[in-house]
Order: C-alpha cells, then sequence, then structure tokens
C-alpha cells in the first residue's frame, strides 16, 4: 500500500499530478485502490485515465462516480424493472447501490400502480475510456520500502495498460534492475514541473487473468489468479471512481499563512512550500495564525483544465414521458 507520509512526498504528488493535468488530456485521480482479491490491499498513488471515443458520452451523463454494480445490474434503458427485481435479480444490488445510482443521475424512478420501477437514464458508454496508467510516486530511490513488491503486484496483474515509477532520484543501473523490466521509469523535478523519460513502459495485458500478490512471507507467498472478467470490472471500478474524484481531494486550512497556487495546490508562505494541511496545519504548527480558509473552486479547476465536464446537464429529460411520474 502506498504511503504519502511525509511533506516531500505529498507535494511531489500534487506537483505530478499538476504537470499531469498541464500535458495530458488525462483525467487524473490520486490514492486508489487497485487489487480484486483482496480489496484495499494495494493503493496506486496517481491513477490516469486515458480517453476513449465515448467519452463525452460519459461525461453528459454525470460528474461523479456511476457504481459499476449498477452498471452491470438486470437495469437498462429499455424497459423499467421493477425495484424488487433489482435488489432480487441474478444480479442483485443492495439498497445503498441504488439510491446512489439514482443521486448521481444513472437510475431514474416511475411508479406504476404503487410498485416502484427503474430505468437507466442513458446507454452506459463502455469505450469512455481507452487505457489506464498506474503511477507510483517514489521521490527518493534511497528509501524504497515496499516499492519492488507493489510494482511486482501491478505488472502480475495487469489492470493498467501502463505502469510507471516517478521519482526524483537520479536512476542508476542498479535501479532499474530492481524492479520489473516492464515498468517505466519517469525522473520529474517538482519545482520546476520537468519530465524525462529515463525508460518507456512495456504495455500490459490488461484482456488477459492475471496474478494478484496476496501474502509474502519469507518462505511463502500466496497469489490469487484473476479472470479476465474480474479485471474487466475492476479496470471499470477504478476508471469510475477516479472520474468521480480527481486528484484535489485535499481541505484547505483557515490560517493567516495558507494559500492556494494557481493550479489549486495547497501552499505556506510562512514556510514558502506546498504543505498537506491534514497532517501539518493546525493550533500545533508553530506558524500557525488564525485565518480565512482559501477560495479555492477545485472542480472549477478541474472543469478548466481537464476533460472532466462539472455538473453536466445530465440525460434524464431525454427519457421522454417519464417526467410525470416524479
Amino acid at each position: 500500500m502506498a504511503d504519502v507520509d511525509t511533506p516531500r512526498e505529498f507535494a511531489f504528488e500534487l506537483a505530478l499530478c499538476a504537470h499531469l493535468e498541464e500535458t495530458t488530456d488525462w483525467v487524473l485521480s490520486r490514492q486508489l485502490g487497485a487489487a480484486v482479491d483482496r480489496s484495499g490491499r494495494r493503493i496506486v498513488d496517481v491513477v490516469g485515465v486515458v480517453t476513449g471515443p465515448s467519452f463525452d458520452e460519459r461525461a453528459r451523463i454525470t460528474d461523479r462516480a456511476i457504481p459499476v454494480r449498477a452498471v452491470e445490474s438486470d437495469v437498462g434503458v429499455g424497459e423499467a424493472v421493477s425495484r424488487y427485481r433489482a435488489l432480487r435479480g441474478e444480479r442483485g444490488l443492495r439498497e445503498p447501490e441504488i439510491e446512489r445510482a439514482v443521486d448521481v443521475g444513472f437510475f431514474e424512478t416511475e411508479r406504476r400502480n404503487s410498485r416502484e420501477y427503474l430505468r437507466q437514464t442513458a446507454r452506459y458508454p463502455d469505450e469512455w475510456f481507452a487505457g489506464l496508467v498506474g503511477i507510483e510516486n517514489k521521490p527518493d530511490l534511497g528509501d524504497p520500502g515496499a516499492l519492488s513488491r507493489q510494482l511486482r503486484t501491478d505488472v502480475s496483474l495487469g489492470l493498467f495498460e501502463e505502469v510507471i515509477l516517478a521519482t526524483e532520484s537520479h536512476v542508476t543501473r542498479a535501479h532499474l534492475n530492481r524492479i520489473p523490466r516492464e515498468v517505466g521509469v519517469w525522473r520529474f523535478d517538482p519545482e520546476r514541473g520537468e519530465r524525462d523519460v529515463i525508460r518507456e513502459p512495456t504495455a500490459l495485458a490488461t484482456d488477459e487473468p492475471g496474478v494478484e500478490l496476496v501474502d509474502e512471507r519469507s518462505l511463502r507467498t500466496d497469489v490469487a489468479v484473476v479472470d479476465a472478467d474480474a479485471k474487466a470490472r475492476a479496470r471499470r471500478r477504478i476508471a469510475e471512481r477516479a472520474y468521480g474524484k480527481g486528484w484535489r481531494t485535499y481541505a484547505f486550512p483557515s490560517c493567516a499563512h495558507a494559500s492556494a497556487t494557481a493550479d489549486g495546490r495547497p501552499y505556506c508562505e510562512a514556510f514558502d512550500r506546498v504543505i498537506e494541511p491534514s497532517r501539518r496545519c493546525g493550533s500545533a504548527c508553530p506558524a500557525h495564525e488564525e485565518g480565512s480558509c482559501p477560495d479555492v473552486d477545485a472542480d472549477r479547476l478541474r472543469d478548466d483544465r481537464t476533460p472532466w465536464e462539472r455538473d453536466p446537464p445530465g440525460v434524464a429529460r431525454r427519457q421522454s414521458g417519464l417526467d410525470r411520474f416524479r
């Protein structure tokens, strides 16, 4: 599991996201689960969702994550399905998943003879993303931690078309020999916002079964074989979570020294650097001085700088005749 536990690592991660937002058309997010058999065991630092031919169709539905189980359920865009059937069917949903799908605008409801029915507001565009890029950040290669195991898991599981290691360190041949050869390597300078490609990544077989590292001990390694269907579902889940979450997920502190960079990163004028508010700010900070929280509209920045669309009109209104049941 990735652990962003130092100011340097947090600032590096945000600088890389800001750089990629400026230089690619990816939908970016941070700290996303990327395991299948053991949910939450692998957290990837940065995920880049490469837009596909149906991206605009996906963007029109909602700016939030669509529950993957709702996409895969018996509820479609054709004939409405009773809520009972949606809950009890072969691919039955849970109540919170139905409520979430309705809340984000992917399901709409109608009533017939006191019974509630569900319908998708639009056909889910499977080709809205063309690929996933998983990036592991390790600014200091002198302190690799579990880096080798993390990258071996990413490569053997194959949820991402490309896996990349991003570092601030000088990269030696010894460093390259210690990580899987399929992993690409970037050297990134967070101060200058400059990125050098040390090694290009090798494309992984995302449509084939993968092997997930479940546990590793001195004399034993436990793995789980993940079939192609399970990987496809996990990839959709990652893409949806990235679309709904974004990378500006932090809250700004109420401090007179707090400000924001032009791209929305939290900045401390007292220490003259990007800071991690949840860990470094508050009354325990020697420079803390009560003040107003910086006024930063993260969604506006994301809308202005990426293909993600803020507050789209939605598609429920295009279902003729259903509004009368609201």
